[in-house]
């Protein structure tokens, strides 16, 4: 009878092996052992190892190691930042209501939003945060992360600030109860000039596409005949975003974009014709920095030969990333599938397997090569392709090459530019201005009426002298060469300061070469006309 047992346990053995391996399949039994075996590698390091271990820690360490092997985008993202994470395209979050600069380890608000938690309770533009909730908060322990973390919170939880007001040398007390705060993607609506409207989209988030569609109804209302998109600077959000928007100025069932990977089968986007401005001119703006989101709206219109791509060459994204959540509250948002333009072409920019020096330095890169001054130096890694309409050539395998080509304009950078501006100096020197003048600039309305103001007050100089007693040693002959510079940014962020990301955006568009070549291109009817049958 043992024998016979025996016999039996064997052939059970053998008979589930096979079936194990060929119904299945051998990966997953691979990918069993692999994990057991990490598994118990950490339990022999709980067991085993010569010091305590915190096995926990330990794997909250690998999580991110272990994603960074398969593909740049796929991460894990912990308990603390997952919410952080989520903030921006979920269009609010819960929190006091005020944008922030550290300087000198000191909290310095600098803009309180309108209507908000800390503008009814009486915060100002310019108040010093130093205590939070009876302790202390200045010194080496005031980082941003850690302030986030000490003012968002809850709905309806109170926070207590130690306040120091400028002019003033009594601290105050101000309780804050949190609250729920707007975050726009659109962050400025307005008139390039009578028949043109501009709209600026920060990022794809819950909320983009309803804010579009108020900027589009404000922008008809002011004779709008020509539209341009600003995705400068967008490094994305939400595919379904891009499509709504894609899908307001192409006519019915042109593809918008699809999406295919190992275990996600080809899903379209179309449009469904209902779109209301499917026969305006339209530009759309681009440049290194545009990604994801911004590259399906923008292949989408450039395939389909609806309008006008200017700029410089995209990101190169194209990676579609899925968030999955543990049950302790942390996630990882791991890369199901590739996203395609109508015209079969993927974005995604060339990467290896692992940890990719050449991926993460690549828009340095592109800088070096000369990409960002001469369309000539743009390397295509991918195949050729054809726009649906007009059959003209676009490529993938790196980005959305603009149909018209900007250089970046760099002719006056200088070191101490570069310093200024990267040290965050520029930034303080205009919030310490902002400070100074602050009931003089509060009168002022508009940016012009900001930038006559400054122009008069010989910024550059005040700031040159101000950031010499702050470490940075003086270099006349830079600072003259790069004084259009130095004065453009010192201007636009005191704009910033005293009045909105709206009037900040108008005076850095005036004399921006993008525009500037946008306007020219609409003026000589140069641009891609409406819908093209």
């Amino acid at each position: 009878m043992p024998l016979i047992m025996a016999l039996c346990v064997i052939f059970g053995i053998v008979i589930g092996t096979f079936y194990a391996n060929h119904f299945s399949g051998n990966r997953l039994s691979i990918i069993n052992t692999s994990s057991n075996k990490l598994n118990n590698l950490l339990h022999i390091i709980n067991d085993q190892y010569v010091d305590t271990v915190d096995v926990n820690d330990l794997v909250e360490k690998a999580m991110p190691q272990i994603l960074s092997e398969l593909d740049p985008h796929s991460l894990y993202i912990g308990v603390k930042d997952v919410q952080s994470a989520t903030d921006d395209l979920k269009g609010s979050f819960s929190g006091i209501g005020v944008e922030f600069t550290i300087w000198k380890d000191t909290i310095r608000v600098q803009k309180v939003i309108p209507n908000g938690p800390s503008a009814r309770a009486g915060l100002e533009n310019g108040d010093r945060i130093v205590s939070i909730d009876d302790k202390p908060f200045v010194g080496k322990t005031v980082t941003n992360e850690e302030a986030m973390h000490r003012l968002k919170g809850p709905h309806d939880t109170k926070v207590k600030l130690g306040i120091l007001r400028y002019g003033e040398h009594k601290f105050r007390q101000i309780t804050v109860i949190r609250g729920e705060i707007p975050t726009k993607s659109i962050t400025a609506t307005y008139m390039l000039e009578k028949h043109t409207g501009y709209i600026k989209i920060k990022n794809f988030g819950e909320k983009t596409y309803p804010e579009l569609l108020i900027a589009l109804a404000t922008l008809s209302q002011e004779g709008l005949d020509n539209l341009v998109i600003d995705l400068r600077g967008n490094t994305g959000g939400f595919l379904t975003s891009a499509v709504q928007i894609a899908n307001e100025f192409l006519p019915k069932n042109r593809l918008i974009v699809y999406t295919q990977g190992r275990k996600s089968p080809r899903q379209e986007y179309r449009s469904d014709g209902r779109g209301s401005y499917q026969n305006i001119p339209l530009i759309v703006l681009i440049d290194e920095v545009s990604a994801s989101a911004s590259e399906i709206l923008a292949g989408a219109i450039q395939d389909n030969d609806r309008g006008t791509i200017i700029g410089r060459r995209s990101f190169g994204k194209g990676l579609v990333q899925q968030p999955i959540a543990f049950n302790d509250g942390s996630m990882v948002r791991l890369t199901v599938a590739r996203y395609y333009s109508p015209s079969g072409r993927c974005i995604q920019k060339p990467y290896t397997s692992g940890s990719d020096k050449n991926y993460d330095e690549d828009l340095l890169s592109r800088y070096e090569h000369g990409e960002y001054f001469s369309q000539d130096s743009i390397k295509h890694t991918g195949p050729a392709y054809h726009t649906l309409i007009q059959k003209r050539t676009v490529y993938g395998g790196g980005g959305i090459t603009p149909d018209i080509f900007v250089p970046e304009d760099t002719i006056d950078v200088t070191s101490y530019y570069k310093e200024a501006s990267m040290s965050g100096l520029i930034i303080q020197y205009a919030f310490t201005f902002t400070d100074d003048n602050r009931q003089r600039l509060s009168e002022m309305q508009t940016p012009d009426e900001v930038s006559k103001f400054l122009r008069q007050q010989n910024i550059v100089e005040k700031f040159a002298s101000w950031a010499e007693r702050n470490g940075l040693k003086r270099r006349n002959l830079m600072i003259h060469r790069s004084h259009r510079l130095l004065e453009r940014f010192l201007v636009s962020r005191i704009i910033y300061n005293i009045l909105d990301d709206k009037a900040w955006t108008e005076y850095l568009n005036a004399d921006d070469p993008t525009i500037i070549k946008t306007l020219k291109v609409l003026h000589e009817g140069k641009a891609m006309p409406g819908n093209q049958k």
